[in-house]
């Protein structure tokens, strides 16, 4: 935890009085860890980019609802999709996210909001993009980059969904 303290200069009939509070704030969290089946994956969250979809990624992380949670969608030289607790595609947390749209760049290991055609209808399914994902850009939100782990993601099993599906074991939020 650290503390912020304020400062608070006041001037009365020539005195100066100094006023100090603190304000207890919390460590930002700056990446989420995916360990999954193959190994583990480290994503740079990006708030400045898309700040409510990070907030929401962040909340479902923290109560491990992505814990136990397949790959449903891997398509090799596009993306590996996951975040749907029934597994089909179909399914999500509940709660929508109103789109925020970037023109960061989808390249490999960038990662994305998954939606259906209408671009407020994201939830808590996203996907890492292999390659080939730039027609993607200004069209599906940006949250987030791999920094560490790419390797991990080109080996997880292809299929829609594949015959052995591989999941996120548990994720955790680091600074």
């Amino acid at each position: 935890m650290f503390k912020k303290v304020r400062l608070f200069f006041l001037f009365l009939t020539g005195a100066t009085v100094l006023i100090m509070t603190s304000q207890t704030t919390k460590a930002e969290t700056t990446h989420l860890i995916l360990d999954t089946t193959k190994g583990q994956i480290e994503i740079e969250l990006k708030p400045d980019l898309a700040p409510n979809h990070v907030a929401r990624i962040t909340e479902l992380a923290a109560e491990g609802f992505y814990d136990g949670i397949i790959f449903h969608r891997v398509i090799p030289g596009f993306m590996a999709q996951t975040g749907d607790p029934t597994g089909t595609g179909m399914g999500g947390s509940g709660q929508k996210i109103d789109a925020e749209f970037t023109d960061y760049q989808y390249i490999e290991g960038t990662v994305g909001m998954a939606r259906s055609m209408n671009p407020d209808s994201g939830d808590s399914q996203f996907f890492i993009c292999f390659d080939g994902c730039g027609h993607l850009t200004g069209q599906y939100t940006v949250w987030g980059q791999v920094s560490r782990g790419m390797e991990v993601v080109h080996e997880i099993n292809a299929g829609e969904p594949p015959a052995e599906p591989d999941s996120i074991v548990s994720t955790s939020l680091v600074e």
